[in-house]
């Protein structure tokens, strides 16, 4: 219920971001990223890994399948990153009432994922464009931009949409909504320090998990018939107009999730 849950409140916020306006300033692109607050905090709540899985799984299904735009091995990246990343992070909290360890642990998720990304993207153009270097500056260009584009979407995407509101959801839900889908909210240690949560074993899940991702994104960007891309036609038909069909999908099946869990029978 847990993985449902996180799956489809992910998906949920995975389509409202899809319709967010995109600003462009030169060759970069300004947009949310998308509400990170929301997966992390859950992530931090519940404390599993199935729950830090269950992000990447929410916006495949959502954001990517119902909206007829799957990647094939592309989907890997986040399938892999986000889950060891945000479970690392999560491990960190030990002091649920202390707002700087929680402030920095929801900046080290995203942090983390958004780090490796910026050098998967980086490495794919590499091995995509075999005459890169046949161009003057372009490799440099390409560090620059992927660089900048790794500062624009930490303040946006992390700060502001992250950390801030994560700062204020946490707390309200902190031991109110474990219990409801049985489960014990982490009460850890007052005043116990970050270091206390290191997990070598989360750790070495995040180092295995980066080149995994990059050669299933690079594989991505080469084709061929290990890549499976859906593209249906329905999506020419109906266009922009479709997004609904996630948004009303993942709310209808939060909406299942939170009444079976707030509607258990008596025994």
């Amino acid at each position: 219920m847990v993985f449902i849950l996180v799956m489809s409140l992910t998906g949920l916020q995975n389509a409202f971001t899809e319709i967010l306006p995109e600003f462009t300033v030169g060759p970069l692109e300004l947009g949310v990223g998308g509400f990170i607050f929301i997966p992390i905090v859950l992530v931090l709540l519940f404390r599993t890994y199935w729950a830090a899985l269950a992000v990447p799984v929410g916006e495949i299904v959502f954001g990517e399948i119902l909206l007829g735009e799957f990647d094939g091995l592309g989907a890997m990246e986040g399938l892999l990153l986000i889950p060891v990343c945000y479970y690392f992070a999560a491990k960190l909290l030990q002091d649920p009432e202390n707002t700087t360890q929680l402030a920095i642990v929801v900046f080290i998720a995203e942090a983390l994922e958004e780090f490796f990304a910026t050098f998967i993207d980086i490495g794919k153009v590499y091995v995509g464009v075999e005459e890169l270097e046949a161009v003057p500056g372009l490799p440099e260009s390409i560090i620059v931009l992927e660089g900048v584009d790794f500062i624009t979407q930490m303040l946006i995407t992390g700060v502001i949409f992250g950390v801030i509101p994560a700062l204020y959801l946490y707390p309200k839900l902190h031991g109110k909504v474990e219990p409801l889908l049985g489960m014990e909210p982490f009460e850890g240690e007052r005043g116990a320090p970050m270091r206390r949560g290191f997990s070598g074993k989360a750790l070495l899940g995040v180092l295995v998990a980066f080149p995994l991702a990059f050669v299933a994104e690079a594989t991505s960007e080469v084709g061929g018939a290990l890549n499976v891309v859906w593209e249906p036609e329905f999506l020419v038909m109906y266009g922009q107009s479709y997004i609904a069909v996630p948004i009303v999908a993942s709310a209808v099946v939060v909406a299942v999730v939170w009444y079976r869990a707030t509607h258990k029978p008596d025994r």
